[in-house]
């Protein structure tokens, strides 16, 4: 999606809890969901949430299999576009290209001269991580609240300053908060 979309601001969170509070806070061209990754009715009480802060979310469900029952009740103006879960990128693509042609024409409003870089996903465990960058805590803190060592803790931190493009722990944050990955 960088490749084809390279203006494109995307937002990753590994935490379901935070999906509605992010499509509550600002539209998205699209909002894709790893179903696949979501237990039982969870999948189905968060699809109604999304369609409750914003009923007119395109929605695209990455799935194990098609789910039948589950997905079809849902409230919205037409059901989410599922596709299989470990879909090549280049199909991803094809089928969000109609819903993202309209993002990409440069917005209207004006951007920082350095628009936050989009990360190369993120792992759970860094996302983790970085809520706890944010929060302030150093990293013997996040070694004792994840159960890590403190090495560990460093080498995450180090992969979030390199696949996020920020420079210091400061830039990281701020990057996080701008691109709506941390709340």
């Amino acid at each position: 999606m960088r490749q084809r979309w390279p203006q494109l601001l995307l937002t990753l969170t590994a935490d379901a809890t935070q999906v509605a509070a992010l499509v509550a806070r600002r539209p998205f061209g699209a909002l894709v969901l790893d179903g696949g990754s979501l237990p039982g009715p969870v999948l189905p009480r968060l699809l109604a949430q999304v369609r409750q802060v914003r009923p007119a979310q395109r929605l695209l469900v990455l799935a194990d299999a098609r789910p039948a029952a589950p997905l079809a009740g849902h409230a919205g103006p037409g059901p989410p576009l599922v596709l299989p879960r470990h879909v090549l990128p280049q199909a991803l693509a094809a089928a969000l290209a109609p819903w993202l042609a309209d993002e990409a024409a440069p917005p209207a409003t004006t951007r920082p001269a350095r628009a936050p870089a989009v990360a190369t996903a993120f792992s759970p465990r860094e996302l983790e991580v970085l809520r706890l960058v944010v929060d302030d805590y150093c990293n013997q803190e996040i070694a004792g609240h994840l159960y890590l060592s403190v090495r560990t803790v460093e080498s995450h931190r180090r992969a979030l300053l390199q696949k996020s493009g920020a420079r210091t722990l400061v830039g990281l944050v701020a990057w996080a908060l701008r691109a709506g990955m941390v709340a």
